[in-house]
């Protein structure tokens, strides 16, 4: 695929795809595949039950920070090397 380098916005085209169209949620599909590679989510498996919605939201945030955490690791790794 050639690389385009562009001065300004205005110089990109527009890609707008028709909403339900074939192509439209097959990119989609490559942009959800791209972020699952780039930066992968992962949560623990199963049904948690809570008594309060603030429960919920602090093992949320839990799982966010680790999410992060893991993150951080894995760029930290790509920039040191081997």
């Amino acid at each position: 695929m050639p690389i385009k380098k562009f001065r300004d916005v205005s110089e990109m085209e527009d890609v707008w795809y028709e909403p339900g169209s074939q192509k439209l949620f097959a990119v989609i599909r490559h942009v959800w595949s791209l972020a699952d590679r780039i930066c992968p989510l992962r949560f623990p498996p199963g049904v948690h039950k809570h008594r309060t919605i603030e429960n919920a939201e602090a093992l949320r945030e839990q799982w966010e920070e680790a999410n992060f955490i893991a993150h951080q690791r894995r760029m930290r790794a790509i920039r040191t090397g081997p």
